[in-house]
Formats: structure tokens, C-alpha cells, sequence
């Protein structure tokens, strides 16, 4: 009997060690650690994007415009149905396009309808940000620190919902940490070394890139870490390492070309709409209804940048402590400028501050690395939440699969267990084998929650996605053309085709008159001017359907009643 209660720990001790062989091995050579964040970033960012429909409004609005973009052969201007789209620059349209137009010299089916394609920019650049950051990390730290960092960042929430939306933050991040990481290591570089010509020319064209992307935003989180380092050190020669004269030139052949062209073809109505309405407006106001108040993102990052956040929480201490050393200073001048200016500007969206979450997360894995991190026993079982996440994201999604389409889900279930198991495992060992391997689990267990969360339940939840609902409902042996009333997502204009008409219920029944194959979709508030429209000019029209579903942009059920041509037979 002793044998066996000696045999039970060393057998238990057995399996946890499991974690530390992980991680040793991992990190045995540059090439196994960035083998294994690939790894690790495919299994936790493709579930769900495959099968997971359009989701409106931004990622519709970016695909449906490349998608213009393809069709018109016009490669300056971006353009929603008739209106134009000057928010953000050319760069992710193009990246889009490219990827569609091999699609479709490869022979895909349904290339220019199919959303994942275009959402591989995204997750290339969500993989590409990950490795970025393990190479940033490696200025500041050992190989461990800086798998651990880009581990931290891999395993985000935020980073993995970015990885499956077809628009600009993920690649955007990729570009922002090239050019922290060059930055980074011109800071820590010896003055009297000669600078070579490979870090400035990622420097200068990851700059580029992000102002292609989204406009001026590098530029600020770029330029405040550098104008911080300058003002606190007073010295800004280690800026000369980056070759400035010419890198900026070198950014400007990249850039100016499509900003030259789009003046030309838009005038100041594209300074009026990017600048004016755009970046200007989401300072002074909240766009769209997307107002928060100062603090908007520490509330958010104890989800958003699960299973890391709560151990900021425990470095945070040490931080503040090693705040005049070098390498903190970098990564807080990084951190802290560009934190304080998204809390003040009045629009606010989750993802604003995803290019900081790697300086967060190296400085946590340094913190880790010196075994600087908060012992308190009460603050860690207080603040290390690794099982909780799990249990209530299944508990919504669940709850809202229930409600939308009476089922359970079930599926999911197992995955979901085993997230909340290792998140539980995490927590429960995190004060005998210590923060890097409890953290190695609950990323783990954020996989798996991805698996469980994207790539089973969301998809199920069908009349949250009614555009793809209406494609793939309708069967029809001619070409149709369709028209919507007082349902306007631009999901459905990207599925159904760039002419769809989104009008009223007259509007629907008039353009049911106009021919053949035509599909009105009318929505129930529509639904009385529609009929009396459809009396009046006498129209025939055949009922073909009708859906029950959500428009969770403007929170509410919704019914769409579908109608035909009455000669559409």
C-alpha cells in the first residue's frame, strides 16, 4: 500500500513535468521555437475560419470592396456599391485581391465569394506579428523569454478573433512590431558599431506597409515610443542608426504613388472623408455608437488579452521597480504613450490597442524570467483566473445556441472541459511550478476554448449570420438578381452580388416588376409598404420564404420575408 501512495505523486509529478519538457525543448533552438509558435497559432487561429459566414460590418465592408475591386480592374479607388471608401488606405485590399486572383487561377470555386480567402491576410499577418514579437523579445531576453512573450500574444483572445476577420488590425500589428523590434535593437545597439543596411530597410518598410494599411497609426505608436526614449535619455544619436534620409525616401517611393493617384481621382474628398470624418472623428467623438470612457481598455484587457492578463497583473510591481533600466524603459515607452492616447480619444474599439500587447507581453515574460513576479498568495488566487474564462464563454455561447437554435452544442462541450481543466491545472499548481509552465497550460486550454468557441458553436449560430442563411436558402436555376428592404448589411451584398439593391419595401416591389429571376428580401417593418406598392402597379410575386433572425449591429430579432417574380419559374 505505501508503494502505491509513492507511486501516485511521482506519477502525478510525472505528468506535470510534461509542461517544463515542452518548454525546454521548444526553446532548445531558434528554429524549433518559431516551428512550434506556427504551430501553435494554426491550431489556435483556424478554427472557425473556414466556416464561420461574413461578419458585418467591417470585415463585409472590407471584402465587398476588394471584391468591387477585382471586378472593376480599378486598383486606386476603393469603393462600397456606389460610395466611395476613403477610410482606410489601399494596402489590405490589395493583399486581399491577390490572394482572390490566385484563387481563382488555381481553379477555387466561388473564389470572390468565398470570405476565408480573404482572410488569409489576416492570419498571415497574425502569425507573422507572433514570430515578430519572439524576435523583438530576443533584444530584451533569452530564447525562453521570448517564446514565452510571443506565446503570450498567440494565445490572446484578441489576436485570435483579428486572425479570422478579413480587415486591416492583424497585419497592421505585424508591421508595427517589425518596426519596435528594429527600434528596439538600435536602441540597445553599441554607438560605436557600424549600422548595417537590413534594419533600416525593415524599419522603413514596415512603416510603409502600416501606412498603407491604416493610415498614420504606426506613425503615432512608432513615433511616441522614440519621442519618449529621446525626451527621458535626452539623446537621440541612436536614431541615426536607421539610416533616416534615406529610409524616408525609401517610405515615401513605397507610399506616395496610390496617395498621388487617389488625389487625382478623388480630389480633397479623400483628405475630407480619411482625415476629416475618419481620424478626426474618432478623436472628437464616438463613431458609430463606439464611445467609451477613460479606463475603456484595462477594463477589456483582463479578457482580451487572455490567458496572459492576470499575470501583468503580478509583474506589474516588478515592472515599476526596474522602470530605469534600459530595457523596461524601451518596452513602457512602447506601452504607456500610445496606452494614455487611446483612452483619451473618444472612439474606442477593442482592437485599437492590439499593438501593444506585445511590450505587455515581454515585459510579463522578463518579469517570469528574473522570478520577479508577485508571490502573494491571496493576489495570485485572487487574480489568476485561468479556469474562470473558459467556464463563462462556453456558458454564453451555449446559452445564446440555446436561445437561437435549441441545441446544445454538445460538441463543443469536450473541448471546452478540457480548456477549463488545464486552465483549472494552471491555477491550482501555479505556486509549485511557477508561472511559465502554469502559463504553458492555460494557452492550452486557450486553444482549445478557440476550437470549442470558433470552431464549433459560432458556426452553429445560424441567425446571427442571415446573409449567408439567404445564400445558401435560395435554389434557383437562373440568374437572379435581388433587392433588400430595410436589411442593408453589406454581408449580403457581398454574397449576393455588388448589384444587389438595397432600397424600401416600394422600392423592392418596383424592382420586382422590372423582369425575370428577381428575389426581394423584405423585412418585416418594410413589409406594408411593399404590398400596397405590389397592388398598386399589380404586380405578380410568388412567397419563396421566410427567416427569423438576428441584426446583432442593431441588437434586435428581425423576420425577412423572401418573394420572387411571379414569373420566375
Amino acid at each position: 500500500m505505501s508503494v502505491l501512495l509513492q507511486e501516485k505523486p511521482r506519477q502525478l509529478r510525472s505528468a506535470r513535468d510534461v509542461g517544463a519538457r515542452i518548454l525546454g525543448g521548444a526553446t532548445a533552438s531558434h528554429g524549433r521555437a518559431v516551428a512550434v509558435l506556427v504551430l501553435f497559432s494554426a491550431l489556435t487561429f483556424l478554427p472557425g475560419f473556414f466556416n464561420v459566414p461574413p461578419v458585418d460590418r467591417d470585415e463585409a465592408l472590407f471584402a465587398q470592396a476588394t471584391k468591387q475591386m477585382i471586378e472593376s480592374g480599378d486598383w486606386v479607388d476603393i469603393r462600397f456599391q456606389d460610395e466611395v471608401r476613403y477610410k482606410k488606405p489601399v494596402g489590405i485590399y490589395w493583399l486581399q485581391a491577390g490572394v482572390v486572383r490566385t484563387a481563382e487561377a488555381l481553379g477555387v470555386p466561388d473564389a470572390a465569394t468565398t470570405i476565408w480567402l480573404y482572410r488569409i491576410p489576416s492570419l498571415a499577418g497574425a502569425i507573422g506579428a507572433v514570430l515578430m514579437t519572439y524576435w523583438t523579445a530576443l533584444a530584451f531576453g533569452s530564447r525562453r523569454t521570448a517564446f514565452l512573450a510571443a506565446l503570450m500574444l498567440a494565445s490572446s483572445m484578441l489576436l485570435g478573433v483579428e486572425a479570422r476577420l478579413a480587415k486591416t488590425d492583424a497585419m497592421l500589428l505585424f508591421a508595427i512590431v517589425s518596426a519596435m523590434g528594429v527600434l528596439a535593437r538600435s536602441w540597445f545597439a553599441d554607438p560605436e558599431s557600424a549600422p548595417g543596411w537590413r534594419d533600416p530597410a525593415i524599419f522603413w518598410t514596415a512603416l510603409a506597409a502600416g501606412i498603407l494599411l491604416k493610415g498614420p497609426l504606426i506613425l503615432m505608436v512608432v513615433g511616441l515610443a522614440a519621442a519618449t526614449l529621446a525626451v527621458v535619455d535626452r539623446k537621440v544619436r541612436w536614431l541615426g542608426r536607421l539610416k533616416p534620409a534615406i529610409g524616408v525616401a525609401w517610405m515615401l517611393l513605397l507610399v506616395l504613388p496610390w496617395f498621388v493617384a487617389i488625389v487625382n481621382r478623388a480630389g480633397e474628398s479623400f483628405f475630407v472623408e480619411s482625415v476629416g470624418r475618419d481620424l478626426l472623428g474618432k478623436v472628437t467623438t464616438g463613431q458609430q455608437t463606439h464611445f467609451g470612457p477613460p479606463g475603456y481598455y484595462l477594463v477589456l484587457f483582463w479578457a482580451t488579452f487572455w490567458p496572459a492578463a492576470p499575470l501583468a497583473a503580478l509583474a506589474a510591481a516588478a515592472v515599476w521597480r526596474g522602470r530605469r533600466e534600459a530595457a523596461t524603459k524601451f518596452l513602457l515607452a512602447w506601452l504607456v504613450p500610445s496606452w494614455i492616447v487611446f483612452e483619451l480619444v473618444a472612439t474606442k474599439l477593442p482592437h485599437y490597442v492590439l499593438p501593444l500587447y506585445p511590450a505587455i507581453a515581454i515585459l510579463i515574460a522578463r518579469a517570469i524570467e528574473q522570478d520577479a513576479l508577485s508571490t502573494d498568495r491571496r493576489v495570485v488566487r485572487t487574480l489568476v483566473h485561468w479556469p474562470v474564462i473558459p467556464g463563462l464563454m462556453l456558458l454564453i455561447a451555449v446559452a445564446g445556441l440555446i436561445v437561437l437554435r435549441k441545441q446544445l452544442g454538445l460538441l463543443a462541450w469536450p473541448f471546452a472541459g478540457a480548456a477549463m481543466i488545464f486552465g483549472f491545472v494552471a491555477w491550482r499548481f501555479y505556486d509549485t511550478d511557477g508561472a511559465a509552465r502554469s502559463f504553458l497550460r492555460a494557452a492550452v486550454g486557450s486553444a482549445l476554448l478557440s476550437v470549442a468557441v470558433f470552431g464549433v458553436i459560432t458556426p452553429l449560430l445560424r441567425p446571427l449570420f442571415p446573409s449567408a442563411w439567404i445564400a445558401d436558402s435560395i435554389d434557383t436555376q437562373c440568374d437572379p438578381r435581388f433587392a433588400s428592404a430595410g436589411y442593408h448589411e453589406p454581408s449580403l451584398v457581398f454574397l449576393l452580388g455588388t448589384d444587389t439593391r438595397l432600397t424600401d419595401g416600394a422600392g423592392a416591389a418596383d424592382f420586382l416588376g422590372e423582369g425575370p429571376c428577381r428575389f426581394a428580401l423584405i423585412e418585416a417593418r418594410q413589409e406594408r409598404a411593399f404590398v400596397q406598392r405590389a397592388e398598386a402597379i399589380g404586380l405578380r410575386y410568388a412567397p419563396s420564404q421566410k427567416i427569423e433572425a438576428i441584426n446583432y449591429n442593431g441588437g434586435r430579432w428581425m423576420t425577412i420575408s423572401v418573394y420572387r417574380s411571379g414569373d420566375t419559374r
